[in-house]
């Protein structure tokens, strides 16, 4: 019986981002709940959509003895800090080491992790831990879409397999897929010849979603693609992590070193000829409410508008008001989440159900261009914020968001958090009294995962602009560390190098 390691440790960095992860975010699990260890990851994790589950699932089916260790995520925001990645990988590596004889390792990471003292935080993680068990032992690692792949992290696992979807709706199948491929390797004896490929381009991650074009079309592409391989993935990268590895990329594993190319030169062809097509209209605040109005008024479903640029699935604080100033102005119906505001959370709980109360709503990042909104809101709802999100991307999570309030101002409600997580499941609207289906028009600080859970409900889709610090056009950030040549939007301007 193969005896497997598994575990994870998940961050995806925005380097632009306006806070740190420190060890209690990852402690606290911002919304994903504490570091699990042991059996609790069986206990908490299977079941759930994460690639983690997939190799517990896969797994126990294959009668493999699967040793835990431990498990944790924090939501995306500026770099992890130093005690943060040494403690935690440090726990991870020790357990993965002291397991005994192993005949394999699964890892569950993100790709996109970067540290105050270390620009590629996986690639690292995996050399420490290949240096403690050595080359013996396969390691094969799930990784997000969004996955700056680096050649360090290439070089020291044995197969990287990654998400194809976005909303990310197939984190468990993505692991269980890693899993068989193991489960070849510990059958053959062998390992996959590779071949790792960078794009020219960045693109925003508003235009990435495998629901529409050019993203749908590459996959279905790399899906015509995959049986001539054991493996193959398409990162679309994650574009606000100012390092040299940062960007688009294409990794094919098989039997043979001319088949691995030949999988991985014709992707990267696709991905070439889709350069142009990553692109998309972006309202600004005013302008996407008041089109939300106009398409409201003859609509039975709500209008979603998606606040882009303060996605805390990409690093910003959820906390920036601007489409919420343009509701106001616009004297909208409508219903926001969510806001990341502690404090303001906290004073509702002490004011009481049914209280009015004065507060400076969010607004406290210091994102230029922002403010909190001082005003009179009324406490709706109040909840502990866990809860139980069963749209297809959380996919049945149990979501520990803090003391949580549905204020209103107006005829707006806002859904107001003591954790960070994006707003992409309508339980997290539900959970504080609002019903999205109900609601004439929806601002959800999400990017794209929302797509899954508000997509069947929603009479549009619009994306818009206010201040945040996830850039919907990576040109417009200051870059100044990634390598030279690499254009910083479809077609756009090139990166000359380092500035000082």
């Amino acid at each position: 019986m193969p005896r497997i390691a598994i575990g994870g440790f998940l961050h995806e960095t925005n380097t632009f981002g306006p806070s740190k992860a420190s060890f209690a975010d990852f402690d606290g699990g911002s919304g994903y709940g504490p570091i699990r260890e042991g059996a609790a990851i069986f206990e908490h994790l299977s079941g759930v959509n994460a690639a983690i589950a997939g190799a517990i699932q896969t797994g126990r089916a294959l009668g493999w003895e699967l040793v835990p260790t431990l498990w944790c995520a924090a939501s995306p925001s500026a770099h992890v800090t130093r005690d943060a990645f040494e403690r935690i990988a440090g726990r991870l590596i020790e357990q993965i080491a002291g397991a005994g004889p192993l005949d394999g390792v699964f890892l569950d990471l993100h790709g996109a992790m970067v540290c105050e003292h270390l620009d590629d935080g996986e690639g690292e993680l995996l050399r420490r831990l290949r240096a403690r068990i050595g080359p013996q032992v396969p390691v094969v690692v799930a990784l997000d879409l969004h996955a700056n792949v680096t050649p360090l992290m290439v070089a020291q696992a044995d197969l990287l397999e990654s998400y194809r979807t976005y909303p990310h709706i197939d984190m468990t199948e993505t692991g269980a897929r890693a899993t068989r491929v193991l489960a070849q390797m510990l059958a053959s004896g062998t390992r996959p010849a590779k071949t790792f490929l960078q794009a020219p381009y960045l693109s925003a991650i508003a235009w990435q979603s495998t629901w529409g074009e050019p993203a749908g079309k590459l996959y279905r592409r790399l899906e015509e693609l995959v049986p001539a391989v054991s493996a193959l993935s398409f990162n679309m990268g994650f574009p606000a992590a100012d390092f040299a590895d940062c960007g688009m990329s294409v990794l094919a594993y098989a039997p043979d070193a001319a088949s691995a190319d030949a999988a991985a030169r014709a992707m990267m062809d696709a991905v070439l000829a889709a350069e142009p097509a990553f692109n998309g209209r972006v309202y600004d605040a005013a302008e996407g409410v008041a089109e939300a109005q106009r398409l409201a008024r003859g609509a039975s479903r709500p209008v979603v508008l998606s606040d882009t640029q303060d996605n805390p699935g990409a690093g910003a604080n959820s906390d920036t008001t601007g489409m919420l100033r343009a509701l106001l102005a616009a004297g909208a119906s409508a219903a926001l989440g969510n806001l990341f505001d502690p404090a303001a959370a906290r004073a509702a709980h002490q004011a009481g159900l049914g209280a009015r109360m004065r507060l400076a709503l969010g607004g406290k990042s210091g994102v230029p261009g922002d403010a909190p909104l001082e005003a009179e809101f009324l406490v709706e709802r109040l909840s502990d914020g866990v809860f139980v999100a069963p749209g297809p991307f959380y996919g049945g999570r149990r979501m520990q968001m803090g003391p949580s309030a549905c204020l209103r101002l107006d005829d707006i409600r806002i859904i107001v958090t003591s954790a960070k997580a994006q707003m992409a499941d309508r339980a997290m609207f539900s959970s504080l009294g609002v019903s999205p289906e109900r609601e004439k028009i929806l601002v959800v600080k999400s990017s794209n995962h929302f797509r899954a859970d508000f997509t069947p409900i929603a009479e549009a889709i619009l994306v818009c602009r206010a201040p945040g610090p996830m850039a919907v056009d990576p040109a417009t950030l200051p870059w100044r560390r990634l390598r030279p040549g690499l254009r910083l939007s479809p077609l756009g301007p090139v990166f000359q190098g380092e500035t000082a």
